[in-house]
Parts: structure tokens; C-alpha cells; sequence
């Protein structure tokens, strides 16, 4: 499978069930992630706050559950 399909996979980092496009992980440029796993990793390399990257994430499904990309 292409890394860019949709897809619905378990997450290997977080463990739950996700549908769509896979993000790659950061740290081995191999693993593929659920898109809060991603979001997370990519937050977490600019030095953003725990608390502050699941208020981000919140806010990422306050906008986009739901709807088709």
C-alpha cells in the first residue's frame, strides 16, 4: 500500500483505530501514525507544551470530524 492511500489501521503509538491518510513518523521516516500521533510528534519537535499540543488537537477535531478530506 502507497503511504499516501487512505487507509484504516491501528495506530502502533497511541493504539487506536484511525481511517484516512496516514502522517510518518519523525523519528524513524518509516512507521506510519494515526493524525494526532503525527500532529504530536511534529509539535513536540518545536518545543510546544503537553498541555498545549492536546488543546491544539482538540481544537484540529473541533474543525475537521466529520468531514471528508
Amino acid at each position: 500500500m502507497k503511504r499516501d492511500e487512505k487507509r484504516s489501521a491501528v495506530c502502533p503509538l497511541c493504539g487506536k483505530v484511525y481511517h484516512g491518510y496516514p502522517a510518518l513518523s519523525r523519528e524513524d521516516g518509516k512507521t506510519l501514525l494515526c493524525a494526532d500521533c503525527g500532529v504530536r510528534q511534529s509539535l513536540i519537535a518545536i518545543g510546544i507544551a503537553d498541555d498545549e499540543i492536546e488543546e491544539i488537537i482538540r481544537i484540529i477535531h473541533r474543525y475537521t470530524d466529520g468531514r471528508e478530506s
